[in-house]
């Protein structure tokens, strides 16, 4: 019968637990030697467990139990599991040729290697979720997203969270693009709070942009049909990399977006009165940027319409203008 047991269970079962550990230790204060007569009703179990993992035997000519150097116990189980760790590589080495026919009957189905084009069509909702499922356990590295309205369907949020939650763990990065009005739905809010815990960046772009998946920079999803029921996977390098560059144009044109003060019930402030209000610091508009998460090309624009507002010629005016603004509300 083939042995079933991994190299932890020959571990586990090889190691004494705390009262056989006390039992040795006895046994070695008492020179090494306890009779069989001496056994106490309860170190019946510590000692059957001391002789099945061989720190001591039993000596049937005088009814007693001998102690044993943890050495050669050490040297016998470390022998057991280095031949059993052999074993399993060497299976795990012939795991591709046991499964080949598998593989290829999964590159046939999903036409893998057959798209001279670089472009392939879904379609069908089901079927495109499908297949994004799919790459997002094929590249597990980076990610990034441009969903128009907001996360996805209310229904489908926790299945969305699960993914977020195993492509996080497993070391990938995420970037998503959202639109302004995500910020006032309930569920997207809720959403994007959990998954900028575990470690994704969410910004809202007050500009039309269509729906877009890029996987590690190799396979973009872009839809196909106007509701979305069809779907292109582009894996052309060029134009993959034409996507790319459009989304890294969207998300230096993004806003950053305090998701955890939106779902406490707050009011985050708005963009251009947090831009305000570092300008009045003395911040640049570089360092504006930087610490806003936004483009300098979107802080510009903001400051642009700040120097309407306070009716500024230059930025040195518009400083000195919202810093005498703010001492004069908070002398109020």
């Amino acid at each position: 019968m083939a042995d079933t047991r991994t190299p932890s269970d020959l571990l586990t079962a090889a190691l004494p637990d705390d009262d056989a550990r006390a039992l040795y230790r006895a046994i070695l204060r008492n020179g090494g030697r306890l009779r069989a007569a001496e056994v106490g009703t309860g170190e019946a179990g510590p000692l059957r467990r001391l002789v099945e993992t061989g720190l001591v035997v039993p000596q049937l000519m005088d009814a007693s139990y001998s102690a044993v150097d943890p050495r050669s116990v050490t040297d016998r189980i470390g022998a057991d599991i280095r031949l059993m760790s052999a074993r399993l590589l060497a299976e795990a080495e012939q795991l591709p040729d046991l499964l080949g026919d598998l593989t290829q009957a999964y590159d046939a189905a999903s036409h893998r290697g057959n798209r001279p084009t670089g472009v392939r069509y879904v379609s069908g909702m089901e079927q495109i979720r499908h297949q994004v499922d799919q790459l997002a356990l094929e590249f597990r590295d980076e990610y990034l997203t441009a969903t128009p309205g907001g996360a996805c369907p209310v229904a489908a949020l926790p299945d969305r969270l699960n993914h977020a939650l195993r492509y996080l763990e497993h070391g990938g990065t995420m970037r998503a693009v959202y639109e302004p009005a995500a910020r006032v739905d309930g569920p997207t809010v809720e959403f994007a709070v959990e998954v900028t815990r575990l470690g994704c960046t969410i910004r809202v772009l007050a500009a039309p942009f269509s729906r877009l998946l890029i996987f590690d920079r190799t396979v973009a999803v872009i839809p196909a049909a106007a509701d979305n029921t069809s779907a292109a996977f582009v894996e052309d390098p060029a134009t993959v990399a034409f996507l790319v560059g459009v989304f890294e144009q969207q998300w230096q044109q993004a806003e950053g977006v305090n998701w955890a003060a939106l779902a406490d019930g707050g009011t985050e402030p708005l963009v251009h009165e947090q831009v305000g209000r570092l300008l009045s610091q003395g911040l640049t508009q570089r360092a504006i940027a930087s610490r806003l998460g936004l483009s300098e090309r979107t802080v510009a624009g903001h400051i642009s319409r700040l120097r309407e507002l306070y009716d500024a010629q230059t930025l040195f005016q518009l400083g000195w203008q919202m810093r005498g603004a703010r001492t004069g509300e908070s002398d109020g």
